[in-house]
């Protein structure tokens, strides 16, 4: 239970007065009703008639505001345009105005002698003022903003990924708008259509300017109340009170939902996502082992091996050249696996975007897929299956249809796309999770179902933005024996962003590394290995490295420190000087060298200590950063602390020159 605090006293008072303030007009209403007469001054003749008229009215300004507003709200939310912030001031400007002058406004814009009454006149013999067409106008006129508003806060609330995540499934954008936007921001899309119609309801100042007051036609309630409060004040207040009932009632069914959308203690805006606390229990079961198509072993749920992969498609290879913000080129065959590195802001996820033809930063110029060139066709025609960081499961969808949305998203028969999609969850160990939400599914669970349903899509290409970062170590690891099985099987290419050198060289074929946008290295991780052709792919894989030029009497580094070497390099010029953080020692002394075993020695500080297996790795601070890796005893021996002063030292043996 939470504490609750004490509220100040000088916010406590305020506070006090401003809801007296709010109430006591409530009050007043209920307290002066004719409470007596009530039943029969509301069943009246001239009330219902006024209430049958304003339920009509703000039932048409609802649907009115319904086809207008939400194609608005999509707009303000989805896409930048010149004039935005204009558009939306417009928006929020009948919410502002006086009602007398709404409805001036309302009378020169659609009036006989107004900008497009005399237009509507001629062509169509429509006359608007003084009608109930008048007075569903007005009601609009002040409403819509609420559900504009509304819808926009929600979809500004929903992350683009789910539209994005569903349009490389292959739905068009229109039914992306209906299977995942509608179904995500419905509570948003309640809201903002409940204060709509309590808006329109109540409407009067710019209804009475604009439609006048003839009774059937324009008298709607709050008009009756109006008229009531000349010659029948106890008749007004009963009125009013009808009013405020359904106000409070609209404001009561909304209550805690306005305007968010629905979280339901998900991952990410917009919907629930993997469960925090839900337990995977479906990974490791004693004694049911499997072999991949690589060789390593693979757990099956309950003791069942995994199904046989459904049908896949032909062969499809890659060649695309990507320009932009990310400067790339890929030439790969069929069944590759091309991991992407690179540092933070290295244009990793722009090239996945730029293949979708997602950003504008960055183009695919060409992008053939199995000979077939796509580069021109729009994204839910390329083929080409995306799972996002966390999956991006859509929240309101079972396991099953989540992985039946891209076959249905295609033109499957809805049974045909269930039976694909059960297949594939079954051959990914999950089939019996297949009518689970998102929200009860554990991280390792959710990947699983995210790379189940961008396979039963059945893409050329396929796409995964860090797919291993979200989860634990563990979850991590068996996550990685099904991703290295399942995509040996694949028969397209598939593109693998991530930060962890285990998954680049455990799941790839190839590495493309990225930095600054520009394409370091492309090559299989053995060559990245031996030949990393930058300081950032040669510390990625665990090594130092320093930019250096070689000459005949070592290597020479930037800041001035030579480095010795066994022997001179080869082919002297620009490089790369590597030694690997086991081969450096540490010494709380200066090291001792010899005639048979010369030595580059460092000195500096301890700045951290961190723990990687069961090595102990040191970064040291010197003329060079320094990173050794030790034993936890040779730690304790040392007495090693974070601003520790050291010597650091390696042989001339240890120093390896990678020519650029």
């Amino acid at each position: 239970m939470r504490a609750r605090k004490a509220t100040p006293l000088p916010l406590a008072i305020p506070s006090v007065l401003a809801i007296g303030f709010l109430f006591l007009p409530l009050a007043g209403v209920l307290t002066r009703t004719p409470w007596g007469t009530l039943p029969s001054r509301l069943t009246s003749h001239e009330v219902t008639q006024a209430l049958t008229l304003s339920l009509t009215v703000s039932a048409y300004s609802l649907a009115l505001s319904l086809v207008l507003g939400v194609p608005l709200a999509w707009l303000l939310a989805r896409v930048d345009f010149p004039g935005k912030a204009l558009v939306r001031s417009l928006v929020m400007l009948p919410m502002v105005l006086p009602p007398t002058v709404a409805g001036v406004a309302l009378l020169q814009g659609y009036g006989r002698r107004g900008v497009l009454g005399p237009w509507l006149d001629e062509w169509f013999g429509l006359t608007i003022p003084f009608t109930t067409t008048a007075a569903v106008t007005a009601s609009t006129f002040v409403a819509m903003p609420f559900l504009v508003i509304s819808l926009e806060g929600a979809l500004n609330g929903l992350h683009p990924r789910y539209e994005e995540t569903a349009t490389s499934l292959g739905a068009t954008p229109l039914r992306t708008f209906r299977t995942i936007t509608l179904p995500m921001i419905a509570p948003g899309l309640f809201a903002g259509a409940a204060l709509c119609w309590a808006r329109a309801l109540g409407e009067f100042g710019a209804t009475i300017t604009f439609a006048g007051n003839l009774p059937g036609v324009t008298q709607t309630l709050p008009l009756q109340v109006y008229l009531l409060l000349q010659d029948d004040p106890e008749g007004a207040t009963a009125v009013s009170l009808l009013l405020l009932a359904m106000a409070t009632a609209v404001l009561l069914t909304l209550r805690g939902h306005w305007p968010q959308t629905p979280t339901a203690g998900g991952r990410g805006r917009g919907g629930a996502g993997p469960g925090r606390d839900v337990k995977d229990s479906s990974w490791r079961v004693p004694g049911t082992t499997s072999r991949d198509a690589r060789g390593h072993e693979e757990f099956s749920p309950r003791g069942v091996r995994p199904a046989p992969a459904p049908t896949a498609p032909t062969p499809h290879p890659l060649r695309t050249t990507v320009t932009g913000a990310v400067e790339a080129t890929l030439t790969a065959p069929a069944g590759t696996t091309i991991a992407v590195v690179g540092p933070n802001g290295a244009g990793k996820t722009t090239l996945l975007r730029a293949l979708l033809d997602l950003t504008h930063r960055a183009t695919a110029e060409t992008l053939t897929l199995g000979g077939q060139d796509v580069s021109t066709a729009p994204p839910h025609r390329r083929r080409i299956a995306w799972v996002p960081q966390d999956g991006a499961l859509f929240p309101h969808l079972t396991a099953l249809a989540n992985t039946a949305y891209g076959p249905r998203a295609q033109g499957t028969p809805k049974a045909e796309a269930h039976a694909t999609a059960q297949q594939w969850l079954d051959h990914l160990g999950i089939g019996h999770l297949a009518h689970r939400r998102p929200g009860l599914l554990s991280g390792g669970q959710a990947q699983r179902v995210a790379l189940a349903r961008a396979l039963a899509a059945g893409p050329s290409l396929l796409l995964l933005d860090e797919p291993l970062a979200a989860l634990d170590q563990s979850t991590r690891a068996q996550v990685r024996h099904t991703l290295r099985t399942h995509l040996a099987d694949f028969p397209g290419v598939c593109l693998i962003v991530t930060h962890d050198p285990v998954e680049a060289v455990s799941l790839a074929d190839e590495v493309l590394v990225l930095e600054d946008g520009r394409t370091t290295q492309y090559a299989p991780p053995a060559e990245l290995a031996r030949h990393p052709r930058s300081p950032w792919v040669a510390r990625m894989l665990g090594l130092n490295a320093w930019p250096t030029e070689a000459t005949s009497d070592g290597l020479h580094l930037p800041n001035g420190t030579q480095l010795t070497t066994a022997d001179p390099p080869a082919t002297p010029g620009p490089g790369l000087a590597v030694i690997a953080p086991e081969a450096v020692s540490l010494h709380t002394t200066h090291p001792t060298a010899t005639t048979s075993s010369p030595r580059n020695v460092w000195q500096g500080k301890i700045r951290e200590l961190t723990a990687q297996g069961s090595r102990i790795r040191v970064l040291v601070d010197a003329d060079v950063e320094i990173v050794a890796e030790i034993t936890p005893a040779a730690a304790t021996e040392l007495k090693l602390t974070e601003g520790t002063p050291v010597w650091a030292s390696a042989k001339a043996t240890e120093v390896r020159f990678v020519p650029l």
